[in-house]
């Protein structure tokens, strides 16, 4: 198998820059809802290495790199109280939601600029920006899937019946352990689910800039 390095290398870069924007807008979030639990941690820093988990930040994302399946991933989670936070369950819903929001903006904005620059994708800066829209998507899609402790499940959590948040709840227990085991067990289908949730968006963003993006 041969590995391209300038694409290891990019997708290194992104998953660095948009997962530390994702991780601080969590705790900005919260802060603003009025819990500065994070702020208290050191975690609203722009400092990657604050942010980064071995295994969902380098590991499994550069894995599927190297087998060029869909990028997906995720990084040390910002702790909040949401005792602290106003609106109850919305607050949390809002501060769960505000990482993978993030990572949809970035994609469109480096979509943006892929389609308003015309480069080309055989050049690096279109390397660069096509790679940062799927990388990006890959994580926003990964994070609002509603399973515990990923983002969207804060979102469902919300709008839940009673008896399924004690279940949401009882898998949050074991925190990233499941969501390793989801991991190793359904990788196949959630790579399914990767791909068709960024192809869709890419194609919504390609129809309001009037292009194609293959």
């Amino acid at each position: 198998m041969q590995i391209d390095v300038l694409y290891i290398l990019i997708v290194l870069t992104v998953i660095f820059f948009s997962m530390t924007l994702h991780e601080v807008m969590h705790g900005f979030a919260a802060y603003w809802l009025g819990d500065d639990t994070a702020a208290k941690e050191g975690r609203l820093t722009f400092n990657p290495i604050k942010h980064i988990d071995p295994f969902l930040t380098i590991a499994l994302p550069l894995i599927l790199a190297v087998i060029g399946a869909p990028i997906f991933g995720g990084a040390k989670p910002v702790p909040f109280n949401p005792f602290k936070l106003r609106y109850d369950d919305w607050g949390a819903a809002l501060v769960a939601f505000a990482g993978p929001l993030t990572n949809f903006v970035i994609a469109f904005i480096l979509f943006a600029s892929f389609a308003l620059s015309k480069v080309e994708t055989s050049t690096f800066a279109g390397q660069f920006l096509i790679v940062g829209v799927y990388v990006n998507l890959g994580f926003f899609v990964f994070n609002m899937i509603p399973v515990p402790p990923l983002d969207g499940s804060r979102v469902l959590y919300a709008l839940a019946p009673e008896f399924v948040r004690r279940g949401m709840e009882a898998i949050e227990r074991f925190g990233l352990i499941f969501i390793f085991a989801l991991v190793m067990i359904a990788s196949p289908l959630i790579g399914i689910i990767i791909s068709a949730g960024t192809g869709a968006i890419v194609r919504w963003f390609g129809l309001l800039f009037g292009i194609t993006v293959a």
